[in-house]
């Protein structure tokens, strides 16, 4: 009986899902497939961020903190939880509550399915608050990411405002009479989503980077790609010359992981009326805010956060003024930032200094802030994702298959090398 029952709600589900399908985004209740396992997934990661709890992480990483495997038995399943120390440790460094990062992860509201246009053949959940997503992996892909995760700490500590995503956790959920299903937590880049217009999945080329678009007036979540952003820019004024940057600092760590693929994310969002920033004043007293706890939106301390003082001496460099002898070299006639070393004087400021080589900005006072970038009309979420792409053997073969098929076009099977520079080249052409 309980069979035939399972094979009903597969078939509904299915129908659902033909219905649905373009919605992008929808509830996980009680007829839908993934109903059982997710409620699992919210009993074993509440246990998980507990045991975070009682036992915090030590103020420095060790070794072991990275080939920690903690496991944990409930009924009908069992929960694994890789590096839980060294995650927590990074959660911590962004400001995140372990209560709260908890609660979104257990909360009795239901997650969210969303339903891509990905080729990849990964589960995407999203938590009930939109916060956070959770993705299935292969074990390669999980153990790749294990592997390099010092590295990628290193560089988000070093680099403080990177726009890569933000990895929270990595487990795996042990069911009875099932295939052992591997699972990472990331922070959503387009959070909060309610005002978001327009999101696009870019990645620097031309083959298969097309997605219908919706008819005008349906409300269904459809990621655009390269070829339906022709036409649109991204206008970031002062901020375009520490974006390009960034993306170059970026692309050149996952360049060095030998990695290719990945997307840079973009969405845009109408600025209402008082979040307007046509000059830096107003971002200055954003910013300010967001550091001394004023501000509505930010409850911790975000990496990297510019104190008030230094946030006007940044302010004032980006915008091509002459800030106390610091790094005059370091700023073109047009007021651009340039790639090279700081030199510092008796009059500049350590903290400014550091913020510059560290590639820091006056972050928005707004949630998920190191996502956000705000233009003089629209708002901005960026962020890099999809990092487990490895430029293997298989990876060589497909490149040059490719080369054969679609001669004279681009396409993402490129080597590392070219395609950290051809997404650069991507984020120039297509900012002002």
């Amino acid at each position: 009986m309980s069979r035939q029952s399972s094979v009903m709600k597969r078939k509904s589900f299915w129908r659902l899902r033909q219905q649905w399908k373009l919605l992008g985004l929808f509830e996980i209740d009680q007829e839908h497939e993934f109903h059982d396992l997710t409620c699992m997934l919210k009993a074993g990661l509440k246990a998980a961020v507990q045991d975070a709890i009682d036992n915090p992480p030590l103020d420095v990483l060790t070794e072991a903190d990275f080939t920690a495997v903690l496991k944990q038995a409930h009924e009908g399943f069992e929960m694994r939880t890789y590096a839980g120390p060294a995650f927590a440790f990074f959660r911590r460094s962004l400001g995140m509550s372990e209560k709260e990062y908890q609660l979104s992860l257990s909360s009795e509201s239901a997650y969210l399915q969303f339903i891509s246009n990905s080729k990849s053949k990964a589960d995407f959940f999203l938590t009930n608050n939109k916060g956070f997503f959770l993705k299935t992996q292969s074990k390669r892909e999980i153990r790749f990411l294990l592997t390099h995760l010092p590295k990628y700490f290193q560089h988000l500590e070093r680099y403080p405002h990177s726009l890569l995503v933000k990895f929270l956790g990595v487990h795996s959920i042990i069911i009875a009479g099932r295939k052992k299903k591997y699972f990472i937590i990331m922070q959503s880049v387009f959070y909060p989503d309610e005002r978001i217009t327009e999101r696009y999945d870019i990645k620097g080329c031309q083959v298969s980077r097309w997605t219908e678009p919706v008819p005008e007036g349906r409300q269904v979540i459809v990621v655009l790609k390269d070829l339906n952003f022709e036409g649109k820019a991204i206008c970031l004024s002062h901020q375009r010359s520490w974006f390009i940057r960034q993306v170059k600092l970026d692309t050149q760590f996952l360049q060095g992981l030998n990695v290719l693929d990945y997307s840079l994310l973009v969405a845009f969002q109408p600025l209402h009326a008082d979040e307007l920033s046509h000059n830096f004043a107003s971002i200055i007293t954003r910013t300010a805010k967001s550091v001394d706890g004023r501000g509505c939106h930010q409850r911790a301390m975000v990496p990297g956060a510019i104190s008030e003082e230094s946030a006007i001496l940044v302010s004032d460099l980006l915008s091509g003024a002459s800030v106390y002898h610091t790094c005059e070299a370091a700023v073109d006639g047009k007021g651009n930032l340039q790639d090279v070393s700081l030199r510092s004087s008796p009059e500049s400021s350590p903290e400014l200094s550091r913020a510059l080589a560290q590639n820091r900005r006056l972050l928005p006072n707004y949630k998920n802030p190191l996502h956000v970038i705000d233009g003089p009309e629209l708002r901005y979420f960026v962020g890099i994702i999809d990092l487990f792409t490895v430029y293997s053997l298989r990876k060589r073969l497909e490149h040059l298959w490719k080369c054969i098929r679609y001669r004279g076009q681009t396409f993402s099977t490129v080597c590392p090398t070219q395609y950290a520079r051809r997404l650069c080249q991507w984020v120039e052409t297509h900012t002002l």
